[in-house]
């Protein structure tokens, strides 16, 4: 047998199993709706009032259509295209298994700073239910179909199509599907469609995220509007995590790449709902210039208060990502203060964050600091044991490296019932402070990730 024929074989027998995934999927749909099953609930830890009003971007324009890449009776492929002039700043995972839309993107995004194709349009495609990662040279071939068929429709370059794909990992991107589509999106392209993309690109979660800022610089407003997906496999390395972020701002690639990378370091990766960092990761923010207000540098009064706006919209988004994690039911902050490092407290925090002990405590409404103590120790961190104290909320639980004498369980007991919680740990060792923000693990969690390809 040729090579050629196996080669062709295997994908008449992905395709198959890919087919067979799909019927499944609409079977038990079909099994759902005959016993008057609900949609999966949103989410207890999501933001009141459902999306938010964000403002339209002058330069931006989104679309979202069907494809049926996985999913049926939903949209699952957004398009956005930037005017030309636009300027863009990425930040992705580092995952060694990075998808191939990661590692086109990082590419392309290398490629633009010598590039004569900075001064012409740019688009950005997205399909949700596929990965397309670990899928070898037919997932960069495919990346390359699909973009390519993106710049032919907008007249613009190749190497201004990013794309980024979110779902199952391992299986063929199902690429002659989203290229049947872009036409469909071309035509809808439109200023107000945000919403529209925001809710295309989703997968396990159970709400669309986005957030927004406005900011008076110089006199003039500039707006910033941003939306995400991310529910599980979230432990950025900067989680199947997907950020876009648009401005009208006038910022400069390097300037703007420097922002980005910044707040990214106090945002996204400071986020873990378990532990698991995704091969597809990826934060792409776009600068139109079209309010003509210019952003020079990161420094000075307008750098500042950009940035400080830039970093609020990252926040919200990557609480909102936490919000929404799989089965979560509740929200903890943790603070790590008394460090001799920042460094070092971050990497107690995220050892906090990360415990499946800490966390099922939590779910359980059980305030067993005992594991906070476990996780710091196990943390790698150098810390002194008698140096430590521990704090549920204001309950000084533990006090430089015993427990307090004054601490009643019932008060922390009473505490653990809220929906937001927080943790603050002194190390007593310095000055230095890291915060961090993560979710419960529940039975649910084990629930969606047991029947997600199924």
């Amino acid at each position: 047998m040729s090579e050629e024929n196996s080669d062709s074989e295997a994908d008449e027998v992905r395709e198959l199993k890919q087919k067979l995934s799909e019927l499944r999927g609409k079977l038990r749909v079909a099994r759902g709706e005959l016993a008057g099953a609900e949609p999966p609930a949103i989410s207890p830890l999501a933001p009141r009032g459902g999306f938010p009003d964000l403002p339209v971007i002058d330069g931006v324009r989104f679309a979202a259509v069907e494809a049926g890449v996985r999913y049926s009776g939903r949209n699952d492929v957004m398009l956005a295209s930037f005017s030309a002039g636009s300027t863009i700043a990425g930040v992705f995972t580092k995952s060694s298994t990075r998808a191939a839309p990661v590692l086109d993107c990082q590419e392309k995004l290398a490629a633009l700073v010598d590039s004569d194709n900075n001064n012409k349009g740019f688009a950005l495609l997205v399909n949700s239910g596929n990965a397309n990662a670990f899928t070898g040279n037919k997932g960069r071939n495919a990346v390359k179909k699909v973009t390519g068929a993106v710049a032919a429709a907008l007249n613009i370059p190749d190497g201004n199509v990013f794309s980024a794909s979110t779902g199952v990992i391992g299986e063929k991107l199902p690429s002659r599907k989203i290229i049947d589509s872009i036409d469909a999106l071309e035509s809808k392209l439109s200023g107000d469609a945000i919403a529209d993309a925001a809710g295309a690109i989703m997968t396990t979660d159970t709400f669309a995220k986005g957030a927004a800022a406005e900011v008076v610089i110089d006199g003039q407003t500039v707006k910033i509007a941003g939306i995400a997906k991310g529910s599980g496999m979230i432990a950025p390395d900067m989680a199947t995590m997907l950020v876009f972020i648009f401005t009208d701002a006038k910022v400069n690639a390097p300037t703007l790449q420097r922002m980005v990378s910044a707040k990214n370091r106090l945002t996204f990766n400071c986020i873990t709902v378990d532990s698991d960092t995704s091969t597809s990761d990826s934060l792409i923010v776009a600068a139109t210039g079209k309010s003509n207000v210019e952003i020079s540098s990161p420094q000075g009064k307008s750098g500042r208060a950009f940035s400080a706006a830039l970093g609020g919209v990252m926040r919200e988004l990557a609480h909102q990502v936490v919000r929404d994690g799989e089965g979560a039911t509740k929200f903890l902050q943790i603070d790590v203060r008394g460090a001799k490092t920042k460094p070092t407290a971050h990497k107690v925090a995220m050892a906090i964050a990360n415990s499946p002990l800490v966390k099922t405590a939590v779910a359980g409404e059980d305030p067993n600091w005992g594991r906070v103590v476990m996780a710091i120790g196990k943390s790698g961190a150098n810390v002194n044991r008698d140096l430590i104290s521990i704090w549920f909320g204001d309950i000084l639980v533990a006090d430089q490296g015993w427990v307090s004498p004054d601490y009643e369980e019932d008060d922390s007991v009473a505490y653990m019932k809220q929906q937001e919680l927080n943790i603050t740990i002194d190390l007593g060792l310095g000055r230095a402070s890291a915060t961090v923000w993560t979710c419960d693990l529940t039975k649910q969690y084990i629930s969606i990730n047991a029947d997600y390809r199924s």
